[in-house]
């Protein structure tokens, strides 16, 4: 029973840190002013385009990802600029790809993209830059929404779903 209960606080430990690297503080969401952008043969050219769809979930209809994963916004990025970097990014991977498309029901004009401070192109839909979060497991999941009171699935015209 001892070792449950430690197992019990080191996760609820590592959920708070998580938490508080991602409530927007730019101290910590922030990449370093100097980066490394990928050489050509790091960037992964090869993949197929990132389509963004429409999908029907407890929430509404909200966009995932061609596997079926959700997508999230983050309330404190602004002019489609990501905020989200360092221990943020690794619970909240960013949508990247030079040449997203939009499934059916989505308005493809809303689709775009915006460069990170990495180099890499991050997928906005309605100006905003789109992440997966880390803890959903499976195709319609959306452990991420109302996490920190930041994060939200997004729905068709690219609104947070609250």
């Amino acid at each position: 029973m001892r070792i449950g209960a430690m197992r019990t606080f080191a996760i609820g430990s590592a959920m708070a840190f998580t938490l508080i690297a991602c409530s927007g503080d730019d101290s910590s969401t922030t990449a370093p002013a100097a980066t490394v952008s990928p050489s050509p043969e790091e960037s992964p050219s090869a993949a197929a385009p990132a389509t963004v769809e429409l999908a029907e979930s407890d929430l509404g209809s909200i966009l995932v990802d061609a596997d079926g994963m959700t997508l999230y916004l983050f309330e404190a990025d602004t002019d489609d600029t990501s905020t989200c970097y360092d221990e943020c990014a690794d619970t909240w991977p960013a949508l990247v790809d030079d040449a997203p498309s939009a499934g059916d029901g989505l308005d493809a004009a809303l689709l775009d993209t915006t460069e990170r401070d990495d180099g890499e192109l991050q997928v906005t839909y309605a100006g905003h830059p789109l992440y997966h979060y880390a803890p959903d497991e499976a195709p319609g999941d959306t452990l991420g929404q109302e996490v920190g009171d930041v994060w939200y699935v997004v729905d068709a015209e690219g609104s947070a779903v609250e």
